[in-house]
């Protein structure tokens, strides 16, 4: 049926047949053309790059020109750590057990009984071994392979993808005891200031989302019609998770570092530019224009020589 559906989609409106072969690496459209389509398909509104003000299309407009070859270090799932690492210190990166240009390099019999799998070069595609004897490695492989083919800046035109080596990396298992979970505190930042926060609980199950301010107070912000919660706990690391982040987040026009607490301690989950590809359904739209205001767009297209 979702098949079905998809394909009457895309006959009933041609713009969809552009973003289907593009999404199977048949690029027909430059950047610009592309996500002016794609906004449209995705929205029903007109992309305006010439003067953008919601968040959404200022987002749009930095993936276009907002270009710095460090930034494909930081989306890396791998070298990201490093630079990570480089400036906040080690003691917050998780360790890695391993690196891998595929899944069939991978030795099985030297892992520990828990570990975590993902590929370096986009979202998704995530494996969780909790007990190694019961772990189904066949399904594992399926799973990362497909993930490895993917070409996550062809999806939405993510530039900072464009130049991430697909590889696979496995981490070290990481659950807080208090909690028998990895609660993900989200911090959208505005040129190293904080704007919003969101903690993801409950994602292996029935995901919650639930946006806060900076003092660790709700908003009433809803998107993509994910459950929230109003029992929240501010971890006790808040502070010093706030100060990571508006470090790592310092220069760039908007970025969000997601982080964890984990049995009282911080760890670095990643760094993310044009979260939901730019295109954030939020049930108010007052939210898109007030997100909108807190980018700064730079005076002039920022892009590193080649």
């Amino acid at each position: 049926m979702k098949l079905s559906k998809k394909i009457k989609d895309t006959i009933k409106d041609p713009r969809n047949i552009l973003v289907f072969l593009n999404n199977r690496g048949i690029v027909v459209l430059p950047d610009e053309k592309y996500l002016s389509i794609l906004y449209r398909i995705k929205t029903g509104k007109k992309l305006n790059l010439d003067n953008p003000e919601s968040y959404n299309e200022k987002l749009q407009w930095l993936k276009l020109n907002d270009r710095k070859d460090i930034y494909t270090v930081m989306v890396d799932k791998y070298e990201a750590k490093k630079y990570v690492a480089n400036i906040i210190g080690g003691k917050y990166i998780i360790p890695t057990i391993g690196v891998y240009d595929k899944f069939d390099d991978i030795c099985f019999d030297d892992l520990p009984d828990q570990f975590v799998i993902k590929c370096t070069h986009n979202s998704g595609g995530l494996v969780i071994c909790k007990k190694k004897d019961s772990f189904d490695t066949a399904k594992a492989k399926r799973i990362i392979n497909k993930s490895m083919k993917r070409d996550f800046f062809l999806t939405s035109r993510e530039w900072p993808y464009s130049g991430v080596k697909p590889r696979i990396i496995i981490e070290k298992y990481m659950e807080d005891d208090k909690y028998g979970e990895l609660r993900d505190y989200k911090f959208f930042c505005f040129d190293g200031k904080i704007g919003i926060v969101l903690v993801c609980t409950n994602r292996q199950k029935d995901l919650e989302e639930t946006w806060l301010d900076e003092d660790f107070k709700l908003i009433n912000l809803r998107e993509g019609g994910h459950k929230s919660r109003t029992d929240l706990e501010m971890p006790s690391r808040f502070g010093e998770m706030k100060k990571i982040a508006e470090k790592l987040s310092s220069g760039i026009p908007h970025v969000r570092v997601d982080l964890y607490e984990i049995n009282g301690k911080v760890y670095f989950g990643e760094m993310t530019f044009f979260p939901a590809g730019g295109f954030e359904q939020f049930d108010d739209e007052k939210w898109n224009n007030k997100l909108g205001k807190m980018i700064r767009l730079p005076d002039s297209k920022n892009k590193d020589e080649k």
